[in-house]
């Protein structure tokens, strides 16, 4: 070392990174939120350098925005509220329309298909009347019903129950009870959300009803969108490794696209 050379720092540690505000601590939590469905308090406390009072402030705040659910001890995505089944028909239509025409082609006449109700599973039943024949449908929707019974080939058994009037569905238990005296070749459902906990719907008696189908059917076809993925939803009415067949618009990814790799669940893009 030179004589004129200044002695080596003593005892220096890394600079401290300076603490997020309020507005941006809370953005971080959101990011982190889109990367994984559940937080934790002190892993949040310990990334962002602040006491765990803080962060469960952070929540509350986001909480009553209603962007987070908190939950002992920390987070969950907010549960899915979707709009009424007449305000769904309206959106994404090129590729319901798209997953209609591939999920029809798994449809082989005599049949009997258990529709459930829904946007996505409408126009499946759409497609289903122009080009299927000789089978037999049993639904829990009206929009279904009246759809198919254009087609004069197609007998439609209409269920029983309760009529929820912003649905167009009927529920309850003597829809369930109905359906298991059926054998079904499918069923043919929709979801509000999937994760790799399972299927989900925002509407509890719709998810009873589908589970029901489900347990009748000896393949269960979901059909769905993508903007479905990664979304929790009220009650789960189904694991992964219950479903045979998923049709998409997109392919899912990541955790949720493992899980059905091992579940070895047929995925169908539509379009491809």
């Amino acid at each position: 070392m030179n004589k004129m050379d200044p002695p080596p720092p003593r005892n220096l540690l890394p600079p401290r990174k300076p603490r997020l505000d309020k507005a941006s601590r809370q953005e971080r939590i959101l990011a982190e939120m889109m990367a994984s469905a559940t937080l934790r308090v002190g892993d949040l406390a310990a990334d962002l350098d602040v006491s765990t009072e803080t962060i469960r402030r952070d929540l509350f705040d986001l909480q009553e925005r209603g962007l987070v659910n908190r939950t002992y001890g920390g987070a969950v995505r907010p549960f899915a509220a979707e709009p009424s089944v007449t305000e769904r028909h309206r959106l994404m239509v090129a590729e319901r329309e798209a997953i209609a025409a591939m999920t029809v082609k798994f449809i082989k006449p005599k049949e009997v298909i258990a529709i459930g109700a829904g946007a996505t599973t409408t126009h499946v039943a759409r497609r289903m009347a122009a080009e299927c024949r000789d089978l037999t449908v049993i639904t829990h929707s009206f929009s279904v019903a009246t759809v198919i019974a254009a087609n004069p080939t197609i007998d439609v058994i209409m269920c029983p129950g309760h009529y929820d009037a912003r649905e167009g569905m009927m529920f309850g238990a003597e829809t369930i009870e109905f359906l298991q005296s059926y054998n079904v070749n499918r069923a043919i459902l929709g979801i509000s959300g999937l994760t790799t906990e399972g299927l989900a719907d925002a509407e509890a008696g719709a998810a009873w009803v589908y589970k029901a189908m489900m347990n009748r059917a000896s393949e269960t076809i979901i059909v769905s969108d993508h903007k479905k993925f990664d979304v929790q939803a009220l009650a789960i009415w189904a694991r992964i490794p219950d479903i045979q067949r998923l049709v998409v618009d997109a392919p899912p990814e990541g955790a949720i696209g493992r899980a059905l790799a091992r579940a070895r669940v047929e995925v169908s893009v539509a379009g491809k």
